[in-house]
Order: structure tokens, then sequence, then C-alpha cells
């Protein structure tokens, strides 16, 4: 049994997620909320609410016990691209890439 939440169209690169994502996988969900409470990551915020709704999903779709959680799996991947332009010298224009990523987050019970 496996409780998901998926986070989609999130504004920050897939790049900066995995970093705190590799900090919290294969934890218990307590561990993992404190870290993700106390690390000084962009990306921290967004996975905090994840993991609190899929803490949420576990208790009442699945009723599984919330004290024996943990991270089982957790993946980002990339989201579409947001192109916006920057005006530069000389009537140039160069190009912003605004990346989005897709988040998931599967909590499975301890045996």
């Amino acid at each position: 049994m496996e409780a998901r939440a998926e986070l989609k169209y999130a504004r920050i690169s897939p790049r900066k997620v995995k970093i705190v994502l590799d900090l919290i996988r294969n934890q218990p969900c307590e561990y993992a909320m404190a870290v993700l409470k106390h690390t000084p990551k962009a990306a921290c915020e967004d996975l905090e609410k994840l993991l609190k709704s899929a803490m949420a999903n576990a208790e009442n779709n699945h009723n599984m016990d919330v004290n024996r959680l943990y991270v089982a799996e957790c993946y980002v991947g990339q989201g579409p691209i947001l192109k916006r332009i920057r005006p530069r010298a000389q009537g140039r224009a160069y190009r912003i890439d605004k990346k989005t990523s897709h988040i998931t987050l599967v909590l499975k019970e301890k045996e």
C-alpha cells in the first residue's frame, strides 16, 4: 500500500528541487518534515506542503498509520519552460528560460 502526492507546474527548476529531495529520500516522515523546515532552500516550502498532503492522503484515503510512514520514492521531472525575452544592448534580445517542475512524493508504511 502506498500514498502519493503530486505537484505539477511548480515554478522552480528541477535541478534545485533534486538537491532537497536527496535529503529526504528513504527517511521517516517526521524526520523529513524537520529537514524541510530547517533547510534554507527555495524548494523546501513547496515540498513541505507536498509532504503534508501525502501524509493526509495516506491517513484519510488508505487508513495508514502516520507514525510508521516513510518517504519511499521522491522524484522530479521537468515541466514546460516559460520562454521570456530580456532586452540587451544594440537592439538584441536574450532569451530567459523560466523552468517548471513536476514533483512526485510516494509514502509507504514500514513493516
